[in-house]
């Protein structure tokens, strides 16, 4: 396949795409420990010679037995198949996953989907991978079940680094913690998220530091600070000033809101992807505005500095376009 495909099941799936390799787990971040996994997918597919596929699931299936939403989500669906695509893989298929798809029995997910949907030449996921109803379908019984039907199946460790293994909740546990060049390693790129832009309270353009807000999902737990960013819309590349929460004002799940150097244009109803490049400091309460204009220059100045420093993590960070 010479362009990159998202799918949302399996009955669109383009006839080129039968017979792939496929990689199944929730890969929330695309982690490093994820692209592990995705280095050996294309291996594998690329000796085969056939596609290479991550097949995944929206919304979490954590947050669909919780009583409401509350992971804080590194990478929704669109994130994912940017990372997907970015990473050079021939396609992404995110399944919407609820109430009524967890009770698929593994034996039908193997039987229906893997073989008969898909058509599949081999499996790769994580050692820690279940599926199925009452999560039956583990490695072994995937490893049962592709000897019967004739695919292979392969299993992955999580990666270690220091004395911890690289995990999706050790980086959201550091972005919670405002650790944004610790969680930026553990990803092998500069985190990202989007959203669309929305009207503010238009304070930040009487301070002299009009913003591009966009509403945060449920569950999202950054550290309430300030960040320098890079941030793409309406086709720009563009840095800034982010900050998120709002200690002197209403601070109830507050908006994101990013301060674009030198650029004035209307993009409300745009969507905005931004890029955290560095942590500045973390939210403090002001005397006056005179103080806080007095800190949003001190931290506009901070911001400039750092994005002059920043560099690519690695070629998926180049590929991902914040950095020109």
């Amino acid at each position: 396949m010479s362009e990159f495909v998202r799918l949302s099941g399996f009955a669109e799936l383009p006839a080129a795409l039968k017979g792939a390799y496929v990689a199944i787990g929730n890969f929330d971040g695309m982690h490093r420990g994820h692209q592990r996994v995705v280095a050996e997918l294309r291996e594998r597919a690329r000796a085969a010679g056939v596609p290479a596929l991550i097949l995944t699931f929206e919304p979490h299936p954590r947050d669909v037995f919780a009583p409401a939403p509350f992971m804080f989500r590194l990478t929704l669906g669109d994130a994912k198949a940017a990372l997907a695509e970015a990473l050079g893989l021939d396609g992404i298929i995110v399944l919407p996953f609820d109430t009524a798809f967890s009770q698929t029995e593994a034996e039908l997910f193997v039987s229906d989907f893997l073989v008969g949907a898909l058509g599949v030449k081999g499996v790769i996921i994580g050692s820690d991978f279940h599926f199925g109803r009452q999560r039956r379908g583990t490695p072994a019984f995937l490893r049962e079940k592709g000897a019967e039907l004739g695919f292979a199946v392969e299993t992955l460790d999580l990666v270690d680094e220091g004395d911890e293994v690289i995990s999706s909740s050790r980086i959201r546990a550091a972005l919670s913690e405002g650790a944004v060049a610790a969680a930026n390693r553990l990803l092998g790129y500069h985190w990202f998220f989007e959203g669309r832009v929305v009207k503010g309270d238009q304070r930040g353009r009487e301070l002299g530091y009009p913003t591009a807000n966009t509403m945060t999902q449920t569950g999202f737990q950054l550290a309430q600070g300030v960040y320098a960013v890079r941030a793409k819309v309406g086709g720009k590349l563009l840095d800034g000033v982010a900050a998120y929460g709002k200690p002197m004002f209403d601070n109830q799940r507050p908006p994101f809101e990013t301060h674009l150097f030198d650029f004035d244009a209307d993009i409300y109803g745009q969507t905005i992807c931004v890029a955290l490049i560095g942590h500045i400091r973390g939210q403090e309460v002001f005397k006056g505005l005179d103080d806080l204009i007095a800190a949003m220059d001190r931290d506009s100045r901070k911001a400039r500095a750092m994005i002059a420093e920043a560099r690519p993590i690695g070629a998926l960070d180049e590929k991902l376009g914040f950095f020109g």
